[in-house]
């Protein structure tokens, strides 16, 4: 009788690719590249977050006092800052509005750190031009889910089907160059201000829900409070001027842009 044919037990295993492996492999493509700058002053929580960030295939500068971390920024400019509110000699308010302040560094998505918990505080901080604001102590699960959510809705390009540019008769918005113009003159927005006015623009007239506004910016992995869609509009308004009116609240429904 001819020896039973040997059966190699591992050449499926070798040579198919699992599914866990494939996802592994894309999530590491879509963030590998992207540079977090992590600034709080306390050594341990900067620790924890490297570590983890790290894990997760970002690349992480760390800074405990804001003057290094300024000094950094202007020679090398990250994706995303994970700021502290409570650091020393400029806190994370005050370096927020630097950066914002500079069209170098606005567009930058800041992701607020703080001990501060109260719905006003967090406010302050969404009104101050956060992508999102994060209290402390944190879930280091829900910290990376919040900056993978804040770096997709950032760093997006518009979709090969999308329209390059949206406008009304005062308002035009080039989503390629993220550029806005209010009667011809440049106007800064943040990138989730951008994308609520891109979206009001893309029918106007028609009335979205704070639901709706929420998910065309956060999509499933919404992590916020309906205010901060007011917050976010508000602000939009007054960078628009005398132009913010086209933005009109209708009352308990959701908001709209009309001429």
């Amino acid at each position: 009788m001819p020896p039973a044919k040997q059966i190699n037990r591992f050449s499926q295993s070798e040579n198919t690719i699992s599914p866990l492996s494939t996802l592994h492999s894309a999530v590491k493509k879509d963030f590998m590249n992207n540079l977090i700058y992590a600034v709080d002053d306390e050594e341990d929580i900067l620790e924890l977050v490297e570590v983890n960030l790290k894990k997760n295939f970002f690349k992480v500068k760390t800074f405990t006092t804001s003057s290094s971390f300024l000094k950094t920024l202007k020679k090398q400019k990250p994706d995303l800052v994970i700021l502290d509110i409570m650091m020393p000699h400029p806190d994370g308010i005050e370096v927020s509005k630097i950066m914002k302040a500079d069209p170098e560094f606005a567009e930058i998505p800041i992701v607020f750190l703080s001990a501060k918990s109260d719905e006003s505080d967090k406010i302050v901080g969404l009104e101050l031009g956060a992508d999102d604001y994060i209290t402390k102590p944190f879930s280091v699960k829900e910290l990376i889910a919040r900056v993978k959510t804040v770096l997709r809705r950032t760093s997006g390009a518009p979709a090969a089907e999308d329209k390059k540019s949206a406008s009304s008769s005062k308002i035009k918005i080039d989503k390629e160059k993220f550029t806005v113009l209010v009667e011809n003159k440049k106007v800064d927005l943040t990138t989730t201000e951008f994308k609520i006015l891109e979206l009001f623009l893309s029918k106007s007239g028609a009335v979205f829900s704070r639901d709706k506004i929420l998910d065309h910016l956060w999509g499933d992995d919404k992590l916020v409070i309906d205010r901060t869609i007011d917050v976010h509009i508000r602000n939009l308004r007054e960078k628009l001027g005398e132009h913010g009116q086209l933005i009109k609240n209708v009352r308990g429904v959701g908001y709209k842009i009309e001429e």
